[in-house]
């Protein structure tokens, strides 16, 4: 049974900062076998990719729309993937997934396979 584990999200204010946290377990291989990511849906719009990371090379993918300002990293020795998040906007307002996937794109939200309940990050002022 796969399991993850979100937090870290809440109310900010525009410009602020939050860090996400995601600790994942019940896989049948170890964590670095699997490239992890962030998606997030926004009121009234589809499901997105926010960002990703690869399983073996840590190498990264950014939406256009938080390049330079959202940071992902992953600690598998202690199974969690963490999305830093600064000079957060108001339209960064959404609930924020962390997934999983055995694949070798982890860019979109049909890309992955395992995904967690979400957790929501709300930007106001």
């Amino acid at each position: 049974q796969f399991k993850f584990v979100e937090s870290g999200g809440g109310l900010v204010q525009p410009g602020g900062s939050l860090r996400l946290s995601c600790e994942v377990s019940g896989f049948t291989l170890s964590l670095d076998h699997y490239a992890l990511g962030w998606l997030r849906r926004a009121p009234r719009k589809a499901r997105e990719g926010v960002s990703g990371i690869g399983a073996g090379d840590d190498s990264a993918y950014y939406a256009e729309s938080v390049k330079g300002r959202f940071t992902i990293s992953r600690d598998n020795a202690k199974n969690t993937v963490y999305l830093q998040m600064n000079n957060l906007k108001p339209e960064d307002t959404a609930v924020y997934y962390c997934a999983a996937t055995q694949g070798w794109r982890y860019r979109d939200p049909e890309d992955y396979e395992y995904w967690g309940q979400g957790i929501q990050v709300t930007v106001s002022s």
